[in-house]
């Protein structure tokens, strides 16, 4: 029987998690910002090889925060961690472990032990930035969680797509046999709505992440397929960008309406290659006041 597994991913912000996920899927499965916590979601990545299926979950970075959202999102982590069948572990070979790798080892040293002996990798990711020190790494590994063993131990930069065969090759060994959960031309389970969505947060995070990286939640209000002059199908969506202050909406609008024109285009170009579609955007920005402390959003994520 073939083999199938969900593997969760996990590590603190900004160790690359989207990136490798897209680069273990070979398509843009997750949104991808050098903003801290980009991801809110769990994102499921869609691997399908001779040898089976693997569904990857890209968790939240695992950040110190007792900020409402900053909660929700940790202890989504948690829960994905504790339904996966493997754990991979990523960290950056660029940065020191502090505070936050040391809050994630702390909730993977309360996994069983043959979980971390049997079911787990760390990935360490980064190892073509120059200030890659791999070696120092491997040390905090061998000192905080002994268990994972050195052959479950791989280096590779995502980015540039080097390393990740080696870890494939890993995962689906230690994998359970059983059926796909999905049809194998799946590479995402992601809706419709949802990956528009976050298309337009990602665009609007990269070009406004020095003025407001996480004010932003964008809302699908309205979408339909209709069919235009020449038969063909057009998907048009009606998208709220909500923000907390007023001010922080002129500066998505910008100066008559430029930055919004410019996370639409670019929104659009993205959305046009991953659907068939012909896409329409109609985006407009308004004030949320303090909507990460609001419930009913902040049940959307995750």
């Amino acid at each position: 029987m073939k083999k199938s597994a969900f593997v969760a991913i996990v590590g603190r912000p900004s160790t690359g998690k989207s990136t490798l996920l897209n680069a273990l899927c070979n398509a843009k499965v997750a949104i991808v910002s050098p903003v801290p916590q980009t991801t809110r979601n769990s994102i499921r990545g869609i691997v399908n090889r001779e040898q089976g299926q693997l569904v990857f979950v890209d968790t939240p970075g695992i950040h110190i925060s007792e900020k409402k959202i900053n909660c929700r999102l940790k202890a989504a982590a948690r829960r994905t961690i504790g339904e996966s069948d493997l754990i991979l572990y990523l960290l950056d070979a660029s940065r020191s472990p502090g505070d936050e790798e040391s809050a994630v080892v702390e909730i993977l040293n309360t996994l069983p032990q043959d979980m971390l002996t049997e079911k787990t990798i760390a990935v360490i990711n980064k190892t073509d930035l120059g200030k890659a020190d791999s070696a120092a790494i491997k040390n905090f590994l061998s000192e905080k969680i002994p268990l994972i063993s050195d052959k479950n131990i791989f280096t590779v930069s995502a980015l540039k797509k080097e390393g990740l065969e080696e870890v494939l090759r890993c995962l689906y060994t230690l994998a359970p046999e059983g059926h796909p959960y999905y049809d194998e031309e799946c590479y995402t389970d992601q809706d419709v709505r949802f990956r528009i969505s976050e298309i337009i947060r990602e665009k609007a995070m990269n070009f406004l992440r020095e003025e407001i990286p996480h004010c932003i939640y964008v809302d699908i209000r309205d979408i339909y397929l209709e069919k235009n002059n020449g038969g063909n199908e057009v998907l048009n969506a009606f998208v709220l960008i909500l923000t907390e202050r007023d001010s922080q909406k002129g500066i998505i609008i910008g100066k008559g309406g430029a930055m919004l024109k410019k996370i639409r285009i670019a929104a659009l170009h993205d959305l046009e290659t991953i659907f068939d579609w012909k896409i329409k955007l109609d985006i407009r920005v308004k004030t949320e006041r303090d909507w990460r402390h609001n419930d009913k959003i902040l049940k959307k994520f995750v």
